[in-house]
């Protein structure tokens, strides 16, 4: 029997992220689905972020008292309310007006911290004074050094808590959707216009009356009239050298006075190297599946990482997450809380701030049920003996997205 989702618009009546997404999916134009959406190439680590967590199985414990199950933590020797951080995405605004405020607002309200993007369509202290919460500020290192100097002395005089370091993009990726939508750089072709124009309740809320949201926290370092979104990408992208190295993390610990995170680890060793550096923590990430295809799963090295070295780094993972247990396997096998990006995101492009709260609820919901089932009373419960591991793991297909 074919698994049926809430097709509406009731926010209320969405039960999971997956109605959410579908609700979001209605909303957006297809080049903005698609940004939100899309991988690299055959987008084969897309699907394998979400077929890992096929291959883990929960070992329950029963006979327990759950009367009372405590979905909160502690990150960075401060409580949250659940293990959730609100990961960095850029572009926000171009889903829906006034995106990064919303999630930031949600966020604060939900008791769980926000990561702003360094490509984010809100300055940095706009969204300090208006949102309140636990700030987090991601930063890329473009080729001036100016740019991202400028960021770090903005993120520590706007009080933000920490620095989130991304290392996985400065190498390009080839986005094959991308190609698709666009005759050209920053330009759609007819037909992504003409949905565009089938789209009039997005184009109202985005687009009017200013036009295209601006990537405002760097925009003083182009000229005015690249400044915009669509016309900036193309120079951002060349700002992307490849030639950062560790030395680069060194520095940004000297200057940061902060919690500092590394973004983008892989591997053990890279993990080894944050600590030995002085990182309080890492993002095991491989960017949602958006840049490098047939990479493998940050939930694949979380054991070996987290055995090596839980008690060194705070280890944050992303990529994939949708549902609580995706969220309650992570937290057995040693997280210490989980970056989701799509999954909050779908609810704001399906509701605003209310849908990010929306989902929020639903993934704490789900996990604070699952541990109730697994016998665990709160995350500090948790550990590996709870996870079965299925040595025989599902091959990702690629999903093949009509587009």
């Amino acid at each position: 029997m074919k698994r049926r989702y809430y097709n509406g618009s009731d926010l209320s009546r969405a039960v999971t992220i997956e109605d959410l997404r579908r609700m979001a999916l209605r909303r957006l134009p297809s080049f903005a689905a698609e940004f939100l959406e899309g991988g690299g190439e055959d987008e084969l680590t897309l699907a394998w972020n979400r077929d890992v967590f096929k291959t883990m199985r929960f070992e329950p414990r029963m006979l327990k008292d759950m009367m009372v199950v405590r979905t909160s933590t502690m990150l960075f020797g401060s409580e949250m309310a659940s293990p959730l951080v609100i990961a960095p995405t850029g572009h926000t605004n171009v889903f829906r007006g006034g995106g990064d405020v919303a999630l930031a607002r949600a966020a604060a309200a939900e008791g769980i911290p926000f990561t702003l993007s360094t490509m984010s369509n809100t300055r940095l202290e706009r969204l300090a004074g208006e949102a309140g919460g636990r700030r987090w500020m991601q930063l890329y290192i473009l080729g001036e050094k100016a740019v991202r100097d400028d960021i770090i002395r903005r993120a520590e005089e706007s009080g933000y808590e920490a620095l989130v370091f991304t290392t996985d993009v400065n190498v390009p990726s080839l986005r094959e959707w991308e190609r698709r939508q666009f005759r050209k750089t920053s330009k759609l072709n007819l037909p992504a216009l003409v949905d565009v124009a089938l789209h009039p309740r997005w184009a109202l809320d985005v687009l009017v009356p200013n036009g295209m949201p601006k990537l405002v926290n760097i925009a003083d370092f182009f000229p005015d009239e690249i400044s915009s979104t669509d016309r900036a990408l193309a120079l951002v992208r060349k700002e992307f050298v490849p030639n950062i190295t560790w030395d680069h993390v060194a520095e940004l610990r000297e200057r940061w006075p902060r919690k500092l995170l590394i973004k983008g680890v892989l591997s053990p060793e890279d993990a080894q190297r944050a600590a030995d550096v002085g990182c309080d923590g890492i993002v095991l990430s491989n960017h949602g599946a958006r840049h490098f295809d047939s990479c493998l799963s940050p939930m694949e090295i979380l054991p070996e990482v987290a055995a090596a070295l839980g008690d060194k780094l705070t280890i944050v993972i992303d990529s994939g997450f949708r549902r609580g247990s995706d969220v309650v396997k992570a937290l057995a096998l040693g997280a210490h809380a989980i970056m989701v990006g799509r999954a909050t995101l779908y609810g704001l492009v399906a509701g605003g701030e209310p849908g990010v709260r929306h989902a929020i609820g639903i993934l704490n919901s789900e996990i604070e049920r699952v541990l109730g089932q697994l016998g665990c009373a709160g995350v500090d419960e948790l550990g590996p003996h709870l996870i079965r591991t299925n040595p025989t793991m599902p091959h990702a297909e690629p999903i093949g997205r009509a587009v």
